[in-house]
């Protein structure tokens, strides 16, 4: 026979759903129902964890760059403005790609904040992984790190805490020294982490003349690697329209080789010469987005040329997230 479920006690005081904190799900649920946290109200927390957000970065400036930053980049900061602006004793916010040992977020000495981007979430939201994330960090203690931990179903988003309307300002670095302000008196800990981080690194430069354009340097080839915030359909639409008119890529010896899907929305990828620097690709890649415009504004029925493009586009196309 099975075990009878061991019942409440009349007197117990039960605690509204609003009140019940997160807990292990195999510990006895703090509601009072004598359950295991998983059988009662981590039901629906498990629920909401597991429910993917498909664009986490929505809503927020800089939706696009946010993208480059989580997948593509190696090492960039960007200051951040909270709603109601900083607490007491946090005199900065910034928003980094990676720290050092996969820190979650660091409170330095000085109070200010380091949250960083590219590391793994517990749940389906990754903009509310990194809102608590940054919640926590601004109560640390000076001069501690901020640990991983399973987020609460019902917290706050980014979009709740980060100011909408202030920009969103990223600065590529070719090395990872932003970890630490005097790197050479770092701890051996830390000093390891950076120089393996900077050996992996990838130079990676930021255009100045389009939006979330990153430009990378690899052995054999640079690559333009561009998340642009159109719908996909659209997006690749448009891009057909350009390919099957000879007019995709981006001057000579350059090709547009595929695309990313990452965050909800599209990355075009373009293949180009290893002596084309970040500076001789800003022409084109500014010429490139005047043509774009004018293919995204299209609403004619693609040719069989451009659907034949089409396809091979999109199964040129690698989902990153």
């Amino acid at each position: 026979m099975a075990k009878k479920r061991p019942q409440t006690k009349a007197g117990k005081q039960q605690l509204t759903d609003g009140e019940i904190p997160v807990v292990g799900a195999r510990e006895p649920c703090p509601c009072g129902s004598g359950r295991r946290y998983k059988a009662c109200h981590g039901r629906a927390a498990a629920q909401a964890v597991a429910e993917l957000v498909q664009r986490p970065f929505e809503g927020l400036a800089g939706e696009c760059d946010w993208v480059a930053l989580r997948e593509l980049v190696p090492a960039a900061t960007v200051e951040l403005t909270l709603k109601g602006g900083l607490p007491e004793g946090v005199p900065s916010v910034t928003l980094a790609t990676v720290l050092p040992m996969a820190w979650p977020a660091l409170r330095r000495d000085d109070g200010s904040v380091l949250l960083a981007l590219q590391n793994d979430t517990s749940s389906g939201d990754l903009s509310r992984d990194l809102a608590d994330t940054l919640q926590r960090a601004l109560e640390a203690e000076p001069g501690s790190p901020v640990a991983a931990r399973r987020v609460p179903a019902e917290g706050p988003r980014l979009q709740d805490l980060l100011d909408a309307d202030a920009p969103f300002t990223p600065v590529v670095h070719p090395g990872f020294e932003f970890w630490v302000p005097d790197a050479e008196n770092a701890t051996a800990e830390v000093s390891a982490s950076l120089e393996r981080a900077n050996d992996a690194a990838i130079p990676t430069v930021l255009l100045s003349g389009v939006d979330a354009g990153y430009w990378c340097e690899t052995p054999e080839k640079n690559h333009l690697r561009w998340v642009m915030p159109h719908p996909e359909e659209q997006l690749l639409d448009a891009l057909a329209r350009l390919h099957a008119a000879g007019a995709s890529s981006l001057g000579e010896g350059t090709r547009l080789v595929g695309s990313f899907r990452a965050h909800g929305l599209m990355v075009p990828v373009w293949d180009l010469p290893s002596g084309m620097g970040a500076e001789e690709c800003e022409k084109p890649a500014a010429a490139f987005a005047e043509r774009l415009a004018t293919a995204l504004a299209s609403d004619a029925p693609l040719t069989a040329e451009e659907r034949r493009a089409r396809g091979g586009l999109t199964n040129r196309q690698v989902t990153l997230s």
